[in-house]
């Protein structure tokens, strides 16, 4: 998947497209109808996306933004310059209700001007779908919004210019992928305020251009945030307190099973207020009943799902009770308390628990990090603190899982760079940056106990894979003891591993995996740089040490016992090393 992802960002380079521009007079009158005063990194991302769409090379931008910074209107910006230069524009959302409220805003700042702009989603008449899909074949609809089935087979577009995909952490990679496949030389505008690993790593790599909004709008307030135990009373107050402010207020469950009953509760609870239902399996004429009733203010409380969660913008709407929250992932309850406090009003976000049951230790790390990043623009912080609870013990632990087990964090990043590098038409990447790979079944890692801030370790982790010889690997010990205390022994084996390493680049070996009963070591492009010293060793060694077929060597020890392994490995590499570097 990786070499596909690279191969279409290197056919991208390589095609050019017509510039697009900005038409003078009628662009600035466009912006003008944007109701609010853009933000100093608002402009920037407007700015830089226009220079990418009249660059002449297909674009591939990133936009960053925390909810309600003002991400969609830099795809007006970029849709209206792309209709008038001909060409057409697909929106792919990760909801219906999201693609509705898209529909909504693009109509609304198109209104007068001779732009077609069609919707396909689950809430579209079959009649109407079929209308907007001939319109797209033909040239006559320019700009569309839509859910998945934006990437069925049955549409053609007459002349796609410009796909944007919001939410994108919503997508799979295949989705994402079979996108852009529609048109090798179609411009790519992405937008999420909460990047997934992956997205960040490719856009910090070089395969895309990124700008980020973290500026919040004027008179906007940090919503305050309260983890507490289901309480009655509580409920009723906040819900009531929404509501004699004018406002409305959010309910959102983890399961449409709980509705119903919760339903009841609230009947009991707030019957001064009116409730209504909204889920993913409604009908689509009732879901989008309920949703222009809430639009409209005739719905108090919204009792809904996590359909919700994706980009809605109702700026009534500043309260929000979300019931069992310790089984909503961290990325959703930041997005779902984005849908409040989007006005100069203050937003009120209270997570409830059950009040008779434990929480898991990642539950309560998630609801921790949510009382704390109460402040604006916190999206990338949440972002690094979700890869903390969820994949960085993964990628940098002891329970190592999937491809990065067979990679590592920092090959991965190598053949990532090597990969763009030569996408690029910039040859290879220098052989010297090669990065063996080690697994010797031990813990190889800095523990939170000894290191407790994310971004120091995550600091500490960079540096690591930057040593070069045991020198500095000696003097980076040393600064780690003085700044906080004795090594632990998961340390100690990281700082090992680190040592074993170079050895295994002197000696070419670009994988060594150990174990209790010995160790397998494969070499740089399947050969050794001193043949005939390595068959002496082998023979020296006979019965404990031989050569496979596939050109691996196997050595088999009694390593059951970690500390023995530890040294076993090093006195191999360090072997191996010194023959590979022998006259023959």
């Amino acid at each position: 998947m990786a070499d596909q992802l690279i191969a279409v960002a290197a056919r991208r380079k390589l095609h050019s497209v017509e510039p697009i521009a900005a038409e003078p007079g009628l662009y600035e009158a466009f912006c003008a109808r944007f109701p609010f005063t853009e933000t100093e990194d608002q402009v920037e991302a407007i700015d830089t996306t226009m220079a990418d769409l009249g660059s002449g090379q297909p674009m591939d931008r990133l936009i960053c933004g925390d909810v309600g910074f003002g991400k969609t209107e830099v795809a007006l910006r970029a849709a209206f310059n792309v209709v008038h230069s001909g060409g057409q524009v697909a929106v792919v959302v990760p909801t219906t209700l999201l693609a509705r409220q898209h529909f909504v805003t693009f109509s609304q700042r198109f209104a007068g001007l001779a732009v077609n702009i069609g919707q396909l989603s689950r809430l579209v008449p079959a009649k109407e779908t079929a209308a907007v899909k001939q319109g797209l074949a033909d040239g006559t609809v320019d700009i569309v919004i839509g859910t998945h089935a934006l990437l069925a087979r049955g549409i053609a577009f007459r002349n796609l210019a410009l796909l944007v995909v919001d939410e994108e952490q919503h997508f799979g990679v295949a989705h994402k992928e079979r996108l852009k496949q529609l048109k090798a030389n179609v411009h790519v505008l992405t937008m999420t305020a909460t990047p997934i690993p992956r997205t960040l790593q490719m856009a910090l790599s070089g395969v895309r251009e990124m700008s980020t909004i973290a500026t919040p709008p004027v008179d906007r307030l940090a919503v305050r945030t309260y983890v507490l135990p289901f309480d009655p009373v509580i409920v009723r107050e906040a819900i009531m307190r929404e509501h004699f402010r004018g406002g409305q207020s959010f309910y959102v469950c983890p399961r449409i099973g709980q509705l119903d009953d919760v339903a009841e509760r609230l009947e009991e609870l707030v019957p001064e207020v009116t409730v209504a239902i909204a889920h993913g399996r409604m009908p689509g004429r009732a879901l989008e009943d309920t949703m222009v009733a809430f639009y409209e203010g005739r719905i108090d409380v919204l009792l809904c799902t996590q359909i919700v969660e994706s980009g809605l913008d109702i700026p009534r709407a500043n309260t929000l009770v979300v019931h069992r929250a310790d089984l909503f992932g961290l990325a959703q309850l930041y997005q779902l308390r984005g849908r409040i406090g989007r006005s100069k009003l203050r937003g009120y976000c209270y997570l409830t628990l059950p009040p008779d049951r434990a929480l898991t230790e990642a539950a309560g790390k998630r609801l921790e990090v949510m009382q704390t990043l109460d402040t604006l623009g916190a999206g990338f912080s949440l972002a690094s603190h979700d890869l903390d609870i969820r994949g960085a013990g993964n990628l940098l632990g002891e329970a190592q899982s999937g491809h990065i087990r067979e990679v590592g964090v920092e090959l991965y990043q190598q053949m990532l760079e090597e990969a763009v590098a030569q996408a690029r038409g910039a040859g290879e990447a220098e052989a010297a940056d090669w990065v063996p790979q080690i697994a010797i079944g031990l813990p190889v890692l800095i523990p939170t106990s000894y290191v407790t801030d994310l971004d120091v370790r995550l600091g500490l982790y960079r540096r690591i894979a930057r040593l070069a010889d045991r020198g500095e690997t000696d003097g980076f010990a040393a600064e780690l003891i003085d700044r906080f205390g004795p090594l632990p022994g998961e340390v100690e084996t990281l700082l090992h591993v680190i040592a074993v390493k170079q050895q295994c680049r002197r000696a070419g070996i670009d994988k060594l995996d150990a174990g209790p009963k010995g160790a397998v070591a494969a070499f740089r492009g399947d050969a050794f740089a001193n043949p005939g010293g390595l068959i002496q060793y082998i023979q020296d060694d006979l019965g404990r040490t031989r050569l496979r077929p596939d050109h691996r060597l196997v050595v088999t020890r009694d390593w059951a016992i970690p500390a023995r392994r530890l040294d076993g490995v090093r006195e191999l590499v360090d072997r191996l090393a010194a023959i590979a570097e022998e006259e023959e």
